[in-house]
């Protein structure tokens, strides 16, 4: 099995009693990652898509009765250990999970979920206090290149750091033609594998035929799924623009109201990440225009049906930025602090990390070399708002220029 960087947290969690919940798009590896706990701990594994599974721990007396079936004693010291995969699907888990939780001292669950939005509204009462969750994404790059049995590139970007160079990918040309690949494809675990590009987009159908009839099934009315499916091609063509609600609505056929709902689920199913623009004042973030990227860029060039390579594509920048904000995401960057800046006059600046310690600009520039113009907003905003440096992230070019420091898109820097 190829683990994720993620599996040690969530094994390092079998000591606690707490409900481990792990939540994330469909077919990112989670019960890939449920089987492995079971194989290491021991214990019983519930698929709750099969209804007989289900109906074993349907109840809080039936769920007891199972695992005492199954070789659980009320008196055991240890712990008893119990994998259930997929149970957002039924609310009445949660109350089942909650009675466990409050009663049985020595059993220990583990449950994974795809849809943030069933689990707040299943949990937010019943679990209150009883539950760890981790956040299970797509392949980061560095997975990405681990998936790919190429570890060694791992290093080598690692050592990057504290070097000044005019073009990085020199020393590392193979990075960068796996990057190109990740940019187009994205990080899902079957399309990462997948030996062909016609077998990593059946991969891509596959995932997200089954997504839109299953997972979003759940939120919208069948007669609705063809706009939703629409909404989903414009947010693709729209991929880091300003999101004007009102003309996706009008293209995809559904009132404004109705976007935002679907936006909200795209966005709780793990699809999109909405990014509102940085203010001083709060209330003007709510108001203006958000930008919308895909986590996955795999997902958005399906949706866009453009697999092209990137010396062949007009939006390989914006295929960039999706790639930078879903790696912040996932190395646990709060996707509610990554905003976007614009001034009135209509300078930029792609990201700005906003949270209650720290405030950071960080520009995107996807090609090797970086001038004067690249970094004028950069250092307005450092000075205007008294800041030690900012960041611009190049494709190529490692130096710092007085406030600004160019880095390379793999570095940390949090």
């Amino acid at each position: 099995m190829k683990k994720r960087l993620v599996y040690n947290k969530i094994l390092s969690q079998q000591n606690y009693r707490k409900a481990s919940i792990i939540i994330g798009p469909r077919q990112v590896g989670k019960t890939t990652i449920l089987r492995e706990l079971q194989r290491q701990l021991g214990g019983l594994f519930f698929d709750v898509d099969i209804f007989s599974d289900y109906e074993q721990i349907s109840t809080y007396e039936r769920a007891i009765a199972t695992f005492k079936i199954n070789g659980y004693q009320e008196m055991q010291k240890e712990f008893f250990y119990v994998f259930i995969d997929e149970f957002q699907r039924y609310a009445d888990l949660s109350r089942v999970i909650k009675s466990i939780y409050d009663h049985h001292e020595n059993i220990k669950i583990y449950a994974t979920g795809s849809s943030s939005l069933a689990i707040k509204n299943s949990i937010q009462e019943s679990l209150a206090g009883r539950k760890m969750t981790t956040h299970v994404f797509p392949l980061s790059f560095e997975e990405f290149l681990h998936f790919r049995d190429r570890d060694d590139l791992t290093v080598k970007i690692a050592q990057l750091g504290g070097v000044e160079t005019d073009d990085y990918f020199v020393a590392i040309n193979e990075v960068r033609v796996l990057l190109d690949e990740f940019l187009v494809f994205g990080g899902y675990p079957d399309v990462v594998l997948a030996k062909t590009t016609l077998e990593k987009q059946d991969a891509l159908r596959s995932i997200f035929d089954l997504y839109i009839k299953k997972d979003f099934a759940e939120y919208v009315k069948m007669e609705k799924l063809r706009s939703a499916s629409q909404l989903m091609k414009i947010l693709a063509i729209n991929n880091g623009q300003a999101a004007n609600y009102a003309k996706y609505g009008s293209a995809a056929g559904i009132g404004t109201e109705t976007v935002q709902n679907y936006l909200s689920i795209l966005q709780e199913t793990f699809i999109i990440s909405i990014l509102r623009p940085y203010f001083t004042n709060k209330n003007k973030e709510i108001s203006k225009m958000p930008k919308i990227y895909f986590l996955d860029n795999g997902v958005r060039n399906y949706f866009l049906g453009n697999f092209s390579t990137l010396d062949l594509r007009q939006d390989a920048g914006f295929l960039f930025e999706g790639f930078y904000i879903s790696e912040l995401i996932k190395r646990g960057i709060d996707s509610e602090t990554i905003k976007y800046y614009r001034t009135k006059s209509g300078e930029e600046i792609d990201i700005v990390l906003d949270a209650p310690s720290m405030l950071l600009p960080i520009e995107l520039k996807f090609k090797k070399t970086t001038g004067a113009r690249d970094i004028s907003a950069l250092k307005r905003f450092v000075e205007k708002n008294k800041l030690p440096k900012g960041y611009l992230v190049a494709m190529g070019q490692l130096k710092k220029i007085e406030e600004v420091e160019i880095i390379d898109c793999f570095r940390n820097i949090i």
